[in-house]
Formats: C-alpha cells, structure tokens, sequence
C-alpha cells in the first residue's frame, strides 16, 4: 500500500458559504455545509494538494437542539460523537433530506471519481443518550432493544445500567427521563455525570465487567457485537473505504479482531484506522488488524513541544525509536484534528508557518501515513467564539459556524482560493508541494531512513535543527529543518554509518536541488564528509541528492 495522505473534513463547515457567524446562532441563521456542495471543483483542489483518503466527520446521524433534548445536547449543531441512529446521516447535510442517504451516496462516488478514498467515523464505545434507529433495515434490532435493564450487567445487554437510579444532571432535564440511568460513555458509572463527563453519551456494553474486576464474558458473541459488525457491514457496502475508530482502546480487542477479520471476508481491503492513546495496547490492535493508529502521545505531543515549547529536537529521534520498524509503519501522524488545537492558535504557536519544520518530519520521516486537518494548509486560527465552544483554540464540532480560511479558499463553492490573502496562499502551496511530494516520491514511501540528528557530533544545535536521509534504490533525499525562530546555518555531517546502512556511494561533489523550492546546491557527499547550509526561521529542505 502506498503512503496515506489523510484529509479531515468537517462538511458541516467546510462547504458553508454563510458569513453571519452569529454568536451561538441557528442553523438557519449561520447556514450549514451539505454534502451537494463538496462539489468536483473542491475534491480535484483537495486531491491536487496531494490527498490520497477524504475523511468526512461528522457524516451519521447525531443529537442535535433541533431534535433531541437540549440538556443532553452539547451546543445547537451537537456533537457528532452522540449517534442517534447508526444507520441514517445527518438530516442537516442533506439538501433534501428525505434524500439524505442518497446525496451521501453521491458524494462517495464523486469522491472515488475524483481519485479520493472515502474515509467516516466509527463510533463503537458509546452512542447518544437518546439513541432510536428511525433508518435501521428491516429485521434489525435496535441497540438496546430487549436489554433487561434490571440488572446492572449482563452480556446479553447492549447498555450498563444502575438499577434504582434516575439520571440526573446539574441541569433543566424537564420532559427527559432516564430511568433506570445507564452508564455514561467515558466509563462514568454514576447517575450524575458532570460537565467535563461525556454526559451526552451512554457506554455499550461489549461484554466486559467493569465492576466484577473486568471479568470478559465473550462466550456466547454477546449481541453488542454482531449489532456493530453489521453496522460496520452497512457502512462498507456503501461504499466508502474505511473507517476512523472513535476512541478504539476504550472497546475490547477482542472485538475487533472477530469483526474485523468479518468486514474483510466482504471487504478486503477496508481500512481501519484507530484512536488510541496507550502505547502500551499498540501491538495487540495491530494484531486485532488495525492498518494505523493515531501517535498522538509519541510524535504528535513531542512535536508539538518542540514547534511551541523549546523542547530539544533530538528528542523526535526517541519518538520513532520506541516503536521498532514494524510498528512504525503503523503509526499516523498528524499535527491537527478536531480534537487539538490549531497550530495558529494562540495556545499552539499562534502562526501556521511556524510548523512547517513539524510538518515536513510528519510528511517524510517515515513510510507511516500522515494526516492534515482542514484549514490547516491555511493557517487556520480557530479563535473563534462560535458558541457552546468558547476560545479554545479549536474549530468547533457542536454550533453551525462558518469558518473564515476555508470560505476564502471556496470562494462561493469555486475552491479556487480567490479570497485568500498572500500568506494563506504561500503556506497552501508550500503544504501542496510537500504532500504531493510525500504521496509520490518512492524513497519517502518507501525507503529506508537513516537519522542523521541521533549521530551527529559536535557543531550541530540538536536543541533547534534535525536532519535525516530517506533512501530508495536510485534515489536519496537529505532533509535539513531550522525549528529555531532565526535564520541558522546548518553544519550537517555525513557519518559513514550512513553509507554502509543504507548502502550508499560517496560523491566527493554532487548536485542536490531542494524539491520544496528549486533551490540548487553543490556538496560533497562522502563518507565523514558535511556541508553547511543556511536555513530561514522555521523552515527546512528536502535535497536530492
């Protein structure tokens, strides 16, 4: 499989042309993207940035203000981590919406027929508190249907329960009863979950025994899981690719190892990329048949730290070490989504450009797949005080909002950027030219890497500079980045480790061009040899050799 470049997009935003951004506004008052207008022209600009897979979030069915209980409801779009109804799409992103499943079925064929992969959530922990399948096919049972809800755990039920205990909140639940209180979907076994609880959700029950010590009661396949595997199935026949697994550590192995070796009985070649925050539970998902997984609390923390904290940049060379070559393979890593805040933000390092050096090492220090969140290539600030989400730094999942970078670039559904201002459009291009790069280049799909930074001696800054080679047979890459924020010359050296590793021959003077700007260079690349090279604030190279 070649290397994965992964676009994040939120439709309910990406494609929304309104402007009013009102404070905690309406649907109709800030308008709502919808799947007829992420049209040919904003797909063909997403592949030509050198996307390979379009995640669409946010796509089935959730809780929103308009048709669940706004106590249980987080702000008026809500989150579209509370499904209502596995087997049906949000109302809001269909321009008719007794046609909702067909315009989303549109919109995976457009995407294929654009080169694109098609990339939704699953969401297997937990589900909206108000979960009823309007949509589900016939025969089906519903989650929860015929659970007992008398008894606190069984495998036999779908949900937890707290027998004798009504669910409440420090909130007007007038005209909602939750009796007897199930258990909330962040492991939270209480009847009054508070507001930094995932109280919007209710936790499914795979068979597992949380308060008899974790007992794993998986014999007979309790319900909970062939009702998921059959979603999964639906979804699959639909059509997309694969599937982004919401919080995967927090449901069972086990599970997933039956149903994934299911899905691929069907579909062999449907991805499953998971959410995973313990790298201590890395190996057995990845022996359960996960493609990747998140590197969220290895590479992503760490270069983070180094892009906004002063961390040293000898430390990346740790981060890809703890995993071993086959894992790394495995790892996804990214520098936004949803769930982080942006890199412009105030909270990160308050300017997009100031990753690029992150960015370049996300994109080409290994054959790992990389993922950008959208707006990112925009330097997107998410400052925003959209509603339920605050200045947080992040582009709100819960309210209707339109998002400023992204209308510049769509330009009224021409995705032609007309409305970009000169440094949107400078980082565009430079994350065009690096993705492109990553997606085609065999060395950085496919070759070997050799850490330059971990062998260096004396005279080079491990504190704000990194180096590494990537090397495919016929061809060699040499990546200098300057995390530094001042323009730096650069003493890289060229063990000879390197040569014997990647099976290299010296060449007392060789042409390298930097394929991010065209830049031409002379050095002697031998064995022991250097070369010095001068880089601006936070920028970096990527020579050929």
């Amino acid at each position: 499989m070649s290397k994965l470049i992964i676009y994040q997009l939120f439709p309910r935003w990406f494609a929304n042309y309104n402007e009013t951004r009102k404070h905690n506004g309406t649907k109709e008052e800030n308008g709502c993207g919808r799947f007829v207008d992420i049209n040919v022209r904003a797909l063909e600009s997403i592949r030509d940035l050198g996307v390979t897979h379009v995640w669409y979030t946010g796509v089935i069915r959730h809780a929103t203000a308009q048709y669940n209980h706004p106590a249980i409801t987080k702000g008026k779009a809500g989150s579209p981590y509370a499904i209502t109804d596995y087997y049906d799409v949000d109302p809001d992103l269909a321009k008719n919406e007794a046609k909702r499943m067909q315009e989303f079925e549109d919109l995976v064929k457009r995407t294929h027929e654009a080169g694109l992969g098609v990339l939704i959530d699953f969401v297997p922990n937990h589900v909206s508190r108000e979960y009823k399948s309007v949509c589900k096919p016939q025969g089906v049972e519903d989650l929860g249907e015929g659970d007992h809800p008398e008894w606190a755990f069984s495998p036999l039920n779908n949900f937890y329960y707290l027998p004798g205990e009504r669910f409440t909140m420090d909130k007007d639940l007038q005209g909602y009863e939750e009796y007897p209180a199930k258990v909330t979907g962040n492991d939270c076994f209480t009847s009054h979950p508070g507001e930094n609880d995932w109280y919007e959700t209710v936790k499914l029950n795979y068979g597992v025994f949380y308060q008899g010590g974790c007992e794993k009661q998986f014999d007979p396949i309790p319900s909970t899981w062939v009702k998921m595997r059959d979603i999964l199935l639906f979804w699959a026949d639909k059509g997309i690719d694969g599937v982004r697994v919401d919080m995967a550590e927090m449901v069972p192995v086990e599970f997933f190892a039956w149903a994934i070796a299911s899905v691929r009985k069907e579909h062999k070649k449907f991805l499953f990329i998971g959410e995973c925050y313990n790298p201590g539970q890395y190996d057995a998902y990845l022996r359960a048949g996960f493609d990747y997984l998140y590197d969220k609390v290895g590479m992503y923390d760490y270069l983070r730290g180094v892009t906004s904290k002063g961390w040293p940049a000898e430390g990346i060379t740790h981060q890809w070490m703890q995993h071993g070559d086959e894992r790394l393979k495995h790892m996804l890593y990214f520098l936004e989504n949803h769930d982080e805040q942006r890199i412009a933000s105030g909270f990160f390092c308050g300017s997009g450009r100031c990753a690029e050096p992150a960015t370049i090492i996300a994109a080409t220090l290994n054959q790992c797949p990389v993922m950008i969140y959208s707006g990112q290539e925009l330097g997107e600030r998410g400052m925003d005080m959209e509603g339920f989400s605050g200045i947080d730094g992040r582009t709100t999942i819960f309210d209707y909002w339109g998002v400023k970078s992204i209308q510049a670039w769509a330009n009224k559904g021409k995705f032609d950027g007309g409305k970009l201002n000169d440094a949107q459009r400078e980082l565009r291009g430079f994350y065009s030219r690096l993705l492109t790069l990553a997606r085609e280049d065999k060395a950085i799909q496919k070759g070997q890497m050799y850490d330059i930074t971990y062998a260096q001696g004396e005279g080079f800054n491990k504190v704000q500079h990194f180096a590494f080679l990537r090397h495919a047979k016929g061809e060699t890459l040499l990546v200098v980045v300057n995390f530094h924020d001042r323009e730096e010359q650069i003493h890289v050296r060229f063990p000879n480790d390197a040569f014997v590793y990647l099976g290299l021959e010296g060449k007392a003077s060789a042409n390298a061009v930097d394929l991010l700007a065209g830049n031409k260079y002379r050095i002697d690349f031998v064995p022991d040899g250097a070369m010095d090279i001068t880089l601006p604030a936070w920028k970096g190279v990527i020579l050929k050799v």
